[in-house]
């Protein structure tokens, strides 16, 4: 295969793409640049215009190309083709992230990993935008934007600031379950090949007939859920910044492919009803106990992406893209999510970012009525009518036949009435972070005491100010814990027992 000819980007062949034009007496070093050098006016005006507007979160990510297949039968539950069927494949994107700091930060800091997925299936895309905890920090959409900002940088000084964060969780404490996990060594996972991805949220699986059942999705790693010492995250960060990027990447290209299994959970809307905990609460789990893991799958990484600002920085996922056979359940985070992140992806990436390779779906599509914009590259729909209800006999044919089988009784909603809303904290949010303090953690030797350290180590940099609240926030787990993280704090000299 020949070498392909260097031309400019409107196509015109150039020789050599270090040259720039002079008016000069042929001396290579005096001369007046010309405004007429279109090599040199584009490479210069391309390049200050080659980055597009970061993430506002999880802005430094890894990514892979994958496959999903069926493994078991769930038909009974949904009537989504691309989990009907066993044996059948979709090809797969993902994007794995941290979610507070910028690009180019080091890969270990402890943080939440946001895990998202493109499913391309022949009814659509199917993205999932998953977390590595099965809990989170708020169950108020309202919350979201204030959340973020206590995790990033001061507005004065441009520092990330442990009073800003301890600040805001202790004033909302709804979230002390997910701080247990994040300051657990779960929040500095070995690799993103260790690490696991849950729903949080609960969506519904269902059938034509109008059945449906809530569900929450969890891909458990293959590998094992590995992970990083304090000491350990915080030296590779020094040390070796992208060592998350590198690992994922030099597993791909060495063939040993890292894969995951996805399990769900599936409850019946009359078991919902009556659970103990409100199912669309995203501060809570479903203990295995009570709604166990069902298999359903295999999604495997298998390919680099073949250039990461085309393929990754590129990609667009959100809650909101779903296909038939799933749908969003009643919960206010989720609700609030289907519009953030489709919004996003407009401001960042344009109001076409659904055609561009790493977004486009494989099926085919047909939505006239979204179009123009800047950089579409799909033919727009040439000349279709752009307005709803046409009696055009030229394009009658293509009108797309409309289909709610999917949706049949599934919009269920309580009956009630509108009004300002709040959630507020109560005792039974300390129960599922007393589980994991004296169930998980105290199964496993030393962990307790990893938890106290990370988190005094931590609230320590903090101002005196958001101590007392943070340290009542810890008791109302269990008392030991509290009185602990106090005395770790107050630097007493020795090895906090608890």
């Amino acid at each position: 295969m020949s070498a392909p000819v260097y031309t400019l980007a409107e196509g015109c062949p150039y020789a050599d793409a270090t040259t720039a034009q002079r008016f000069s007496d042929g001396s290579p070093i005096k001369g007046l640049m010309l405004l007429q050098d279109t090599q040199l006016i584009e490479t210069l005006a391309h390049f200050s215009r080659e980055r597009i507007p970061e993430r506002v979160v999880h802005a430094s990510a890894v990514g892979a190309w994958g496959e999903f297949e069926v493994t078991h039968d769930i038909s009974h539950l949904t009537s989504a083709k691309f989990l009907t069927g066993i044996g059948k494949k979709s090809k797969t994107l993902s994007r794995i992230s941290t979610v507070g700091p910028g690009a180019g930060s080091p890969n270990t800091v402890r943080d939440v990993r946001g895990w998202a997925l493109k499913i391309f299936t022949e009814e659509g895309n199917q993205d999932f935008v998953f977390n590595d905890i099965p809990v989170f920090f708020i169950r108020d959409p309202i919350k979201f934007p204030s959340l973020n900002r206590s995790h990033k940088r001061h507005p004065a000084t441009n520092v990330t600031d442990a009073t800003m964060f301890w600040d805001f969780h202790s004033q909302n404490q709804e979230g002390i379950h997910a701080l247990m996990l994040l300051f657990s060594d779960r929040g500095t996972p070995k690799s993103v090949r260790h690490v696991n991805a849950y729903s949080g949220h609960t969506y519904k699986m269902t059938k034509p007939d109008g059945s449906f059942h809530y569900v929450k999705f969890h891909f458990k790693s293959n590998q094992g859920n590995d992970t990083l010492t304090d000491a350990e995250a915080t030296r590779l960060a020094g040390e070796d910044p992208d060592n998350h990027t590198a690992d994922l990447y030099d597993a791909i290209e060495s063939g040993n492919f890292p894969s995951w299994t996805l399990y769900i959970q599936a409850m019946t809307p009359q078991q919902a009803e009556t659970y103990r905990w409100n199912v669309f609460d995203m501060t809570k789990v479903w203990p295995h106990s009570d709604v166990p893991l069902q298999p359903v799958g295999k999604l495997t990484f298998n390919k680099n992406p073949d250039n990461y600002f085309a393929d990754i920085e590129q990609a667009a996922f959100s809650p909101s893209t779903m296909v038939p056979g799933l749908a969003p359940s009643a919960d206010p985070i989720l609700q609030a999510r289907q519009f953030a992140y489709p919004d996003a992806a407009r401001y960042r990436l344009g109001a076409n970012y659904q055609q561009l390779p790493c977004n486009r779906a494989l099926c085919p599509v047909y939505s006239p009525y979204q179009r123009d914009g800047a950089s579409t590259i799909n033919g727009n729909y040439g000349a279709d009518p752009n307005y709803v209800r046409s009696a055009l006999k030229a394009v009658a044919f293509r009108q797309p036949v409309a289909d709610d089988s999917g949706k049949k009784h599934h919009d269920v909603w309580t009956m009630g009435c509108v009004a300002d809303y709040a959630s507020q904290v109560t005792d039974e949010d300390f129960v599922q972070a007393r589980m994991f303090w004296e169930g998980v953690l105290g199964a496993q030797e030393g962990q307790k005491e990893v938890l106290v350290g990370n988190v005094a180590a931590h609230l320590g940099r903090a101002k005196p100010v958001v101590w007392e609240a943070t340290f009542d926030m810890f008791s109302r787990i269990a008392p030991d814990l509290g009185k602990a993280v106090r005395n770790a704090v107050a630097g007493q000299g020795q090895k906090t027992q608890v």
